[in-house]
């Protein structure tokens, strides 16, 4: 057995939650930044897993086998394929980001006890977090990922409910009640999903009789393992329900602006670049590599509901009058981008769905920081609210459009080429909802240059006036972020080596082929 790296990769943020809780309540500076100290061990650990997956090896790499409940063939088994290396090294890389963002949003009250020590369960927190969802890009056991894929709600929903954001905690009564509503409805959501999933689960094992992600799928390739259409349909419905709340797909979505609107930015970053994100790789890697059959069967209606997510997040976002939720309203049509991408079954689509993932991590997490930070200085989510601050806090201004910028795929920014990728995969073999979709870049451009143009832009408000501009910490955030939606932006290359074999063997595992161009034979 090869050093373990991927646990490591997962035990480092696990051991350093505990050590982050357990710091005595007088020493909160301490707690916070022994997690920041532990989020960049766990970065490099990324990187060097980074390094050491071969793109032309092995489909899964790095491998780890141990058993675990032996008498239900339940084993720990961990490996990475190229779009769970992305995503390991992703989340990785903002969770320190996060907990810099953060560093003064679980500082307690003045009207809170002595005892009460908020800030070193609020770094444990996300640091649990991490681990779970790193494990979870890791997980080759179907068993042990559906634990951590229901685990991880546990400390988003006290991150949700007990974190929440003080902008309106000093004016609004009820500000904690909103919270708590919020966090119920993220964790009644997530559970009903997970709980569908566990009894799909369930019949994947009596119909397999292991939960091996590699053995089911290879006996499938082989036909030594065969389903009845009926039984294969409804065990992939089991799992891409509970895909579809994560991830979230239009009818599903609902619990996410209000958790994104009730969670401080950073946990809001949390939730969206991060925790969501396992939802539509799990469509990548379980449904399509387990079920193909039924993949291709549920692909119409599937494309369907993902062309409502654009189209109808992006309408929503039009309409916001607070800006944390129109990001959230913006968040639900990208996803509607992701989940097009993966089911239109060409390379070109699945490409740009898995970039996209890591792109749309990046830019939304720019993008709410440095919301966060607007809000955080003017004390109101509400647009209307600000105006004239590019004249007072240039360069919060400035950060704030590029961010926005991303979100609309401008070209030159990450997210324009997976964005580009996912509409030409589309077009290939659904060119009506390929042009559909169209539209949502349309809707992209309106809400973005209208929420800057509103907040950033005409007469300084007297109660921005003395606003202060971006702080050495929050410009530590925002600058890596930026330059990365830069770079990725030119240069996506390093990202596409990494995702493009593993995408290679899921159009193999559904039996499907790029179609090719009708072009009109020259007379």
């Amino acid at each position: 057995m090869s050093f373990p790296l991927l646990t490591l990769t997962a035990a480092v943020p696990a051991v350093g939650a505990v050590l982050t809780a357990a710091v005595p309540p007088a020493r909160r500076t301490a707690a916070k930044w022994l997690a920041l100290l532990v989020s960049l061990a766990t970065l490099v650990l990324a990187a060097v897993v980074a390094v050491r997956f071969d793109p032309g090896g092995d489909r899964y790499q790095l491998t780890e086998s141990h058993s675990w409940i032996a008498d239900f063939g339940v084993r720990y088994e961990l490996g990475v394929d190229g779009i769970g290396v992305a995503l390991v090294a992703l989340t990785a890389l903002l969770i320190p980001f996060v907990i810099l963002a953060g560093w003064h949003d679980a500082d307690p009250l003045e009207t809170q006890s002595k005892r009460w020590r908020p800030t070193q369960g609020f770094f444990a927190l996300i640091l649990m977090v991490e681990a779970m969802v790193i494990l979870s890009f890791e997980a080759t056991d179907v068993f042990l990922f559906y634990i951590l894929f229901e685990a991880m709600l546990i400390p988003m929903y006290f991150l949700i409910g007990g974190f929440g954001d003080r902008a309106h905690a000093g004016s609004d009564e009820n500000a904690a009640a909103q919270r708590s509503y919020a966090a119920v409805k993220f964790l009644l959501y997530n559970l009903v999903g997970g709980l569908i999933m566990l009894a799909a689960v369930i019949g994947l094992y009596v119909v397999a009789g292991n939960f091996s992600l590699t053995e089911i799928a290879e006996a499938r390739a082989s036909g030594e393992l065969e389903m009845a259409a009926t039984t294969e349909r409804l065990l992939f419905l089991g799992f891409f329900f509970a895909f579809a709340v994560k991830a979230p797909l239009w009818p599903l979505h609902t619990w996410l602006p209000n958790a994104m609107g009730e969670a401080t930015a950073p946990v809001a970053v949390l939730i969206t670049a991060v925790v969501d994100k396992v939802g539509t790789f799990a469509m990548l890697r379980f449904c399509l590599q387990l079920f193909p059959e039924a993949s291709t069967w549920a692909t119409p209606a599937i494309i369907v509901l993902a062309l409502i997510s654009i189209v109808y997040g992006a309408l929503l976002a039009v309409g916001q009058r607070d800006i944390k939720r129109l990001i959230a309203y913006a968040s639900i049509s990208h996803f509607g981008f992701i989940i097009m991408g993966i089911f239109a079954m060409t390379s070109q689509g699945q490409s740009g769905a898995a970039l996209y993932m890591i792109n749309h991590g990046i830019s939304t997490a720019a993008l709410m920081l440095v919301a966060g930070f607007l809000i955080s200085r003017r004390g109101s989510r509400l647009i209307a609210d600000y105006g004239g601050v590019q004249k007072v806090a240039p360069v919060l201004a400035g950060t704030f459009l590029v961010g926005g910028l991303a979100t609309l795929s401008l070209p030159g920014l990450a997210p324009f080429v997976s964005e580009f990728l996912v509409l030409v995969g589309t077009f290939a073999r659904y060119p009506v909802a390929g042009v559909v979709a169209t539209s949502g870049i349309v809707l992209a451009a309106l809400y973005t240059l209208v929420l800057y143009q509103r907040t950033m832009t005409g007469p300084v408000k007297e109660e921005v006036r003395a606003m202060p501009d971006l702080k050495a910490r929050e410009l530590v955030v925002v600058a890596p972020l930026i330059a990365l939606l830069l770079l990725l932006g030119v240069y996506p290359k390093p990202v596409t080596e990494i995702v493009d074999p593993a995408v290679r063997h899921t159009m193999s595992d559904v039996q499907q082929k790029d179609p090719r161009p009708e072009v009109e034979a020259a007379k």
